[in-house]
């Protein structure tokens, strides 16, 4: 018997649609600077995250959704038709499969970006 609010089946729904392999171009390694004998900890790889999402008019799949452990949070791999995949956000609601476009022009949903001046 399981309770069915216990605090490993709270995000059930999105730890069953993740994936851990980031992209290799979409990451990059921070350079440190060299001066003094500090730590620097592990080798930390950081996901290219576009919060400005200037793809105007233009709609994208989301591919899969990762754990970001830098930003302590989950974001989704958007691939457009040109070959182009980035990383954003992940809002909760979404899902593998949804469509996204970024416009003036387009329903109010939690997938899509607005310019303020639209809404």
């Amino acid at each position: 018997i399981t309770k069915t609010s216990i605090p490993n089946t709270h995000n059930r729904i999105v730890d069953s649609q993740m994936k851990s392999n980031p992209r290799n171009n979409l990451i990059y390694r921070q350079h440190h600077c060299g001066k003094g004998h500090r730590g620097r900890g592990h080798k930390r790889l950081y996901r290219k995250i576009d919060f400005r999402r200037n793809e105007k008019d233009i709609y994208g799949i989301i591919v899969t959704i990762e754990y970001d452990p830098n930003r302590n949070t989950y974001i989704r791999l958007i691939y457009y038709g040109h070959n182009e995949k980035i990383y954003i956000l992940h809002p909760r609601g979404t899902t593998i499969g949804d469509t996204i476009v970024s416009s003036t022009e387009v329903p109010i949903k939690i997938e899509n970006a607005i310019p303020l001046s639209a809404v």
